[in-house]
Parts: structure tokens; C-alpha cells; sequence
């Protein structure tokens, strides 16, 4: 089976390509090797290469929801529709969604799936994905996997809360947020398990939560950080008050895949922190 991986240089992308190289032949092409902005490229690519999944990772100048350049919407836009008109060359299209489409400027407190479309987001990120998953709803071979909170080895340390936090923590550097807030973190290893599965099954429904169900708040994680060894570090919270939940109910997901598991969120930390040690001369220090 022939899966072609797009944003396979990007976090989440790179650890597919790791997990699934060796039960797929993969296709992984760079931006030389495939403009995803020039819908003939596109198309021609398709018509030279046989592809039978389609994983669409690739986000045009995005490191998650609160980090994507302003003006890029119509890039991400013309890239999805780029490549769901060319649909008919391939069985299915797995898209890297996210919870921002439910409108991260309410609280988005264990919400299902049907909630969608209740609020409409006015973030360019948010509406993006939105679109994208309106328009998933309608097709008979494509699926929105909306994912809240992940984390992993490779992530943006300088901008992602638990790598940050553990480089500080590495450094000797106090632990920063701006505010409190609880969301639902997964081990990105535990994403290629669920990939697997929508790529060997049909799936039931369009679109499916991706998170562990359980919740946990910055606080949390950072005071579980600073007892990690025996170095006392500060804690600063720039607001006091919470900012708006982010966690989802994984009942459709469970149902789909009744055996899933997750690695518990201690155990993903512990190896995360053991990892950047190992990294720590390579970590820039004054970009923490």
C-alpha cells in the first residue's frame, strides 16, 4: 500500500513517517518534489504515482492554533482543496485536524463531535480547519481526525508549554505560562496506533476526537516538572485566572477502536525529559 505523507519534515509528520515506514511504502515528498500550492502539480503527481492514502499533515506557516502567520489562510486553503479535488485518484484522505474548529474563544469543556459547527471560529487557524472539516462531511472517502492537545520529542520547544517547560527545567531556568488552563495532552507516539487503524478500516464517521478523555492543567505538569530531580525551580503565571478548557469526549474514537490505549502521561514526561537531557547542548538557552 502506497501512503503519501504530506509535511512529512513537520512534527507530527516526522513521527508517522518513523512509525509507519515499515509496514507502508511511503511516499514523502518535499516542496521541490511537490508544490501543494500548484493544483496542476497536484494533480500530475496523482497521475504519475500510485497513491492509495492520502495523510495531509502539512500546515503553511503553523506551529499549532496559537502560532499560525497571519495571511496564510489562503495557502492552507488552496493546499487542501488542491488536493481533495484530486480525490478520485486515491481510496482515502486522513486529515490532521483540530479541536480549534470548535472555537477556542469559548470554554470547549469534553466536547463531542456533534457539537461541531455551533460556534464558528474567527481565528484564521481555527476557521481553516474548519472549512476543511465542513467540507469532509460531504465526501464518502475522507476523514477529519481533530486533535487537541500532543506533545512529543521534535515539537517547538521555544513555544510548546511541556517541552518548554522541561528545557527550562534542564537549564535551570524558572517555569513561565501566561496563564493556567487545562487541556487534553496525548503522547505523540500514541497517534500512529489510531493513523493505522483509519488507514486499514472505513471508518464509521467524517470526523473523530483525538485525546485521551482526561484532563490536566499547565500547574499540574509544571510542579510534577520541578519534582522531577532535586533542584527547586520557580513557577511564574503571568494571570491568575484560567484560561478557556480544551478537552474533548473520545467516546466515538473508543467505540471505533475498543482496544485503544494510551501511555500514561507520567510515564510520556519521564521520556520526554530524558530525551532533551540528552539534547540539552543543542537547546538554546536564550530562546526558553
Amino acid at each position: 500500500m502506497n501512503i503519501l505523507i504530506t509535511g512529512s519534515t513537520g512534527f507530527i509528520g516526522t513521527h508517522l513517517k518513523t512509525a509507519l515506514s515499515q509496514k507502508y511504502t511511503l511516499l514523502t515528498p518535499n516542496h521541490r518534489q511537490l508544490d501543494l500550492l500548484d493544483e496542476k502539480k497536484v494533480q500530475s503527481y496523482f497521475l504519475i504515482n500510485k497513491v492509495d492514502i492520502v495523510i495531509h499533515c502539512a500546515v503553511v506557516g503553523s506551529n499549532g492554533p496559537h502560532l499560525f502567520v497571519k495571511g496564510m489562510f489562503y495557502d492552507n486553503i488552496c493546499i487542501f482543496f488542491n488536493l481533495a479535488r484530486c480525490r478520485k485518484y486515491y481510496q482515502r484522505l486522513i486529515h490532521i485536524g483540530s479541536g480549534a474548529v470548535y472555537d477556542k474563544r469559548h470554554p470547549i469543556v469534553n466536547i463531542k463531535e456533534k457539537d461541531f459547527g455551533k460556534q464558528i471560529p474567527n481565528d484564521e487557524y481555527g476557521l481553516y480547519k474548519y472549512i476543511c472539516s465542513n467540507y469532509i462531511h460531504q465526501t464518502d472517502n475522507m476523514i477529519d481526525l481533530r486533535i487537541f492537545g500532543i506533545f512529543g520529542e521534535g515539537e517547538n520547544y521555544q513555544h510548546r508549554f511541556i517541552s518548554n517547560a522541561l528545557c527550562r527545567y534542564i537549564h535551570g531556568l524558572p517555569i513561565t505560562m501566561k496563564q493556567d488552563v487545562y487541556f487534553d495532552y496525548m503522547d505523540v507516539q500514541d497517534l500512529a496506533p489510531i493513523i493505522d487503524h483509519f488507514i486499514k478500516n472505513k471508518p464509521a464517521y467524517r470526523a473523530y476526537n483525538i485525546g485521551t478523555g482526561k484532563k490536566i492543567n499547565l500547574m499540574t505538569i509544571a510542579k510534577t516538572i520541578t519534582r522531577l530531580g532535586k533542584e527547586k525551580h520557580m513557577i511564574y503565571v503571568k494571570k491568575k485566572e484560567l484560561a478557556n478548557e480544551y478537552t474533548c469526549d473520545i467516546t466515538r474514537l473508543k467505540n471505533e477502536m475498543p482496544q485503544i490505549t494510551f501511555t500514561p502521561f507520567y510515564q510520556s514526561l519521564l521520556r520526554l525529559h530524558a530525551w532533551y537531557k540528552k539534547q540539552k547542548n543543542t537547546i538554546q538557552k536564550d530562546e526558553l
